[in-house]
C-alpha cells in the first residue's frame, strides 16, 4: 500500500467538509422554519444562500485537482445536526429555542472554520494557489457568519431566553 501524504488527507478533508455542506444546506432551512424571530429566520436562510456558493467553491477546488466532486460520510457534522434537531424538539415553543438554535449554529460554524482554516493551509503548502484563494473566501464568510451569530445572540436571542414567560 502507498504511503499517504498531504495530497491524500487534503482530498479526504475536502470530501469530507463537502459532505458537511451538503448537510448544513438541508438542515438551515428547518433551522430557519423553527426560529422563533424574524433576525434568525433571515441569518438562517442567508446562511442557506452562502452555503450554496460555498457548494460551488469546493466543486471549483475538487475540478482544480481534477477529482470528483464527492463527498465522505463526516460523523462530526451529523453529530452537531443531530445535537441541533434536538434542541429544536425539546426547546420548542419556550423563550430559550432561539439561544439553543444560536448555539447549534456556532458550532457547525466552529466547525467549518477549522476544516475550512486547515484546508486552506495545507492547499498553500501544496501550491495550490487558485484553491487557496477559493477557500480562504469561504472561511471569511464562516468567521463573518459567525460573528453575525455571537451579535445575534447576545443583542437578542440571549436575553430573551433569559426571561420566564409570562
Amino acid at each position: 500500500m502507498a504511503e499517504k501524504t498531504l495530497d491524500d488527507l487534503f482530498l479526504d478533508t475536502l470530501k469530507d467538509i463537502y459532505y458537511a455542506e451538503k448537510q448544513i444546506l438541508k438542515a438551515l432551512p428547518k433551522m430557519a422554519r423553527a426560529s422563533q424571530s424574524e433576525e434568525g429566520k433571515a441569518a438562517f436562510l442567508k446562511h442557506k444562500e452562502q452555503t450554496e456558493g460555498q457548494l460551488e467553491r469546493l466543486q471549483q477546488v475538487f475540478e482544480l485537482i481534477g477529482k470528483p466532486a464527492r463527498g465522505k460520510t463526516c460523523e462530526a457534522i451529523q453529530g452537531i445536526i443531530a445535537e441541533a434537531e434536538e434542541i429544536m424538539d425539546e426547546f420548542r415553543g419556550s423563550v430559550a429555542l432561539d439561544a439553543g438554535l444560536i448555539s447549534s449554529a456556532q458550532a457547525v460554524e466552529h466547525y467549518e472554520i477549522a476544516r475550512y482554516g486547515t484546508l486552506k493551509s495545507w492547499a498553500k503548502q501544496l501550491g495550490l494557489t487558485e484553491a487557496v484563494e477559493l477557500l480562504d473566501a469561504t472561511l471569511q464568510e464562516e468567521l463573518e457568519t459567525d460573528q453575525l451569530l455571537t451579535q445575534l445572540g447576545e443583542t437578542s436571542a440571549n436575553p430573551k431566553g433569559s426571561k420566564k414567560a409570562a
